[in-house]
């Protein structure tokens, strides 16, 4: 399936350009972590997009993750079109919140209530604020190259489009909006505990990707998960999880079942949201309840609960609760599999991490565990690599450090021609 001119998207770039900071509304869509320009999508379906100049290819990046169901699934389509006609937004409530809210607390037991908030850095953002009037502190810490949105806090050591770019953690932000922001690494347990001890009593939370992946998909080690539970509880701090990416993706419970870890708040989006924008953040009633109008912890957003967003969240979740996650495990092992052997053949050095259906090969032939080893991948020869897949109609996430996603629209033969370009693309990449 190769891909022809790019001619008409070319031209488009041209345009973003004069009108949008770098041509783009989000940074790492630029493509600049990899060079050359973005490609500018027209439609999309099942597992593929189909680019301005008619090019088609299989889709790894699913929109960063919500698309688990693959574009434009027929049951989500047809509940936004009997959607539409009765409006898109009422700034005022609607049973589609409620039957929203039921379906997820009903999945996630350490969810007893929860607010619906536009995006994921809406979602940690308040549920940070919430850990600190509880706990009645200011310091949280996070985990170097964890990605929990661009809120001042928390940038501060955060992977993502921030590695891409090759930025500091961001001009603009104050230095006193980080001040109480610390940062440990990834899968370290004894650097956790020194940052308890050094400031014991002032540590409101914990928050933490259970499966990073925003330095690409670094797993957690055995024991890590646990071992922040139980700090957590002894300093008498919460635990707030961020499974935007991994809630509802790495299984009907998301990462809390599959790694058996009961946190005090949780942070959601993508897949609850169908791929419209959402987030949502949940937890224990008593900490809930903290949130105005009942309690003192303000929080609003003049678009939250659209009722096309819960819309769509329903009925991802309904065709969800019916799907055979094994199915998709069985898939994203296949094209891992494959991929190790295609770079093994042609003598490239990669370390391939997956959970479930999130998996990152990393250009390095060192484990990856953390944000300091994933930074040792060569990006050049990933680089090379994805241009190669790109033309041969395989669009992956333009950079190193991001997750690629397996969706239940894949097939075995699409995955089975990922593989054929794949064989190709390191044969180029080695030299």
């Amino acid at each position: 399936m190769s891909v022809k001119r790019r001619d008409h998207s070319h031209e488009l770039f041209g345009r973003a350009q004069r009108v949008m900071p770098g041509g783009v509304s989000s940074p790492v869509r630029a493509f600049k972590g990899v060079s050359g320009e973005p490609i500018f999508i027209e439609r999309a379906d099942g597992p593929r997009l189909y680019d301005a100049d008619g090019n088609e290819y299989i889709d790894y990046i699913a929109s960063f993750g919500p698309l688990i169901l693959g574009h434009s699934h027929p049951h989500i389509i047809g509940s936004l079109r009997k959607a539409l006609p009765r409006g898109t937004s009422y700034g005022a409530p609607t049973e589609l919140e409620i039957n929203l809210a039921e379906k997820i607390t009903s999945a996630l037991p350490a969810i007893e209530k929860i607010r619906f908030v536009n995006s994921g850095t809406e979602a940690t953002m308040s549920a940070l604020r919430l850990a600190r009037a509880f706990a009645k502190r200011d310091k949280i810490l996070k985990f170097d190259g964890c990605y929990h949105g661009h809120a001042d806090m928390l940038l501060v050591q955060a992977g993502s489009g921030v590695a891409t770019l090759g930025l500091p953690d961001s001009p603009g932000v104050p230095k006193g909006a980080t001040a109480e922001t610390l940062s440990a690494p990834f899968n370290d347990l004894d650097s956790v505990k020194a940052l308890f001890d050094d400031f014991a009593g002032q540590i409101a939370a914990v928050i933490v990707e259970p499966v990073a992946g925003n330095m690409g998909v670094v797993p957690p080690t055995p024991g890590f998960l646990s071992g922040l539970r139980e700090m957590t509880h002894q300093y008498k701090s919460l635990l707030i999880m961020d499974e935007i990416i991994t809630g509802f993706r790495l299984g009907w419970g998301g990462a809390q079942e599959l790694y058996d870890i009961k946190p005090d708040l949780i942070c959601l989006g993508k897949i609850i949201g169908g791929g419209l924008p959402v987030g949502a953040y949940g937890g224990r009633a008593e900490l809930m309840d903290m949130v105005a109008p009942i309690g003192p912890v303000y929080q609003a957003g003049t678009l939250a609960g659209n009722p096309l967003a819960m819309t769509a969240g329903i009925a991802m979740l309904e065709t969800l609760q019916a799907c055979d996650y094994a199915q998709l495990e069985s898939r994203a092992k296949r094209l891992a599999d494959g991929l190790v052997k295609a770079a093994r053949s042609a003598g490239v050095p990669i370390q391939l991490n997956r959970v479930g259906s999130m998996l990152t090969p990393f250009f390095t032939a060192d484990e990856v565990t953390d944000y300091a080893s994933a930074k040792r991948s060569d990006t050049k020869r990933f680089a090379k690599f994805f241009h190669e897949m790109l033309n041969r109609g395989i669009y992956l996430p333009p950079s190193q450090f991001e997750a690629w996603f397996v969706s239940f629209a894949h097939s075995i033969e699409d995955i089975d021609q990922t593989l054929e370009a794949a064989n190709q693309a390191f044969k180029v990449a080695a030299a």
